[in-house]
C-alpha cells in the first residue's frame, strides 16, 4: 500500500486524520510526498494513478488507486468500522454525510478557491480571478459565522459525536490561515470546538 501525499494541502490531511483515528500507523505505509508547486502531481507517472492529478491517492497492493480523500476514508471505514466516523446506522450516516458535504461545499471549497484565485499560487496552470477569490473569501467568512451559531448548540459538526465532518471542517478552518481568515474572539463556539478537535492526536497526522 502506498499513499501519495503532500503535507501542506487540506485534502491529504483529511485522509491522514481519518487513518489516524482508525489507528492506522502511517509509518507502516509507504508515503510518497509530492511537491504541488513543482507540478509533481501533473506528470505522466502520477496521472496514470490519478488522471485528475489531485492529492491524495492511495495505491492498494493490487494496483487499484483511490484518488479522493473520501474514497480513501470509506475504504478504511469498511476495513476498520470502529470507531465509526461515517455514522452507526442509516439515519446517522445520512446526517454525517449531509454535514460533511456542507463542510466540503460551503467551507473547504470557498477557502480553496479564495487561496487559488487571490494568491494566484497556481497561475502557471490555471486561470485566476481575483474577483471570484474575494467572493469565495466572503462565503468562507459567512460559513465561519454559521458554524459558530451551529456549534452553540452542538459539541461537534454533525451532532454530539466526532465524525468525518469534523475532520473536513478542521482541515478547512486551519487551511483558511493562508487567506488570513481567523476564528477570532467573536466566534467563541467555533473556537471551543476547534480547540477540542485540535487536541486529538489525529490532528497532528
Amino acid at each position: 500500500m502506498k499513499l501519495y501525499d503532500t503535507q501542506q494541502a487540506p485534502n491529504p490531511r483529511r485522509a491522514r486524520m481519518f487513518m489516524a483515528e482508525k489507528g492506522i500507523d502511517l509509518d507502516s505505509i509507504e508515503v510518497v510526498q509530492l511537491d504541488l508547486a513543482a507540478g509533481d502531481n501533473l506528470g505522466d507517472d502520477y496521472r496514470r494513478r490519478n488522471p485528475m492529478g489531485t492529492v491524495p491517492t492511495l495505491e492498494l497492493d493490487d494496483g487499484l488507486c483511490l484518488g479522493d480523500s473520501m474514497a480513501i476514508s470509506r475504504y478504511f471505514e469498511e476495513l476498520h468500522p470502529e470507531p465509526p466516523l461515517l455514522g452507526r446506522d442509516a439515519r446517522d450516516r445520512a446526517v454525517v454525510e449531509m454535514w460533511n458535504r456542507r463542510m466540503e461545499l460551503n467551507l473547504l471549497f470557498p477557502v480553496a478557491m479564495a487561496f487559488r484565485n487571490i494568491t494566484g499560487h497556481f497561475k502557471d496552470r490555471e486561470r485566476c480571478s481575483a474577483e471570484f477569490g474575494e467572493i469565495s473569501f466572503e462565503r468562507a467568512t459567512a460559513m465561519f459565522d454559521f458554524m459558530d451559531r451551529h456549534l452553540a448548540e452542538h459539541s461537534h459538526v454533525a451532532g454530539e459525536a466526532f465524525t468525518v465532518a469534523d475532520i473536513t471542517a478542521v482541515c478547512a478552518v486551519d487551511f483558511a490561515r493562508v487567506i488570513k481568515l481567523r476564528i477570532g474572539d467573536e466566534r467563541p463556539n467555533l473556537a471551543r470546538w476547534h480547540a477540542a478537535v485540535s487536541e486529538r492526536p489525529s490532528a497532528r497526522a
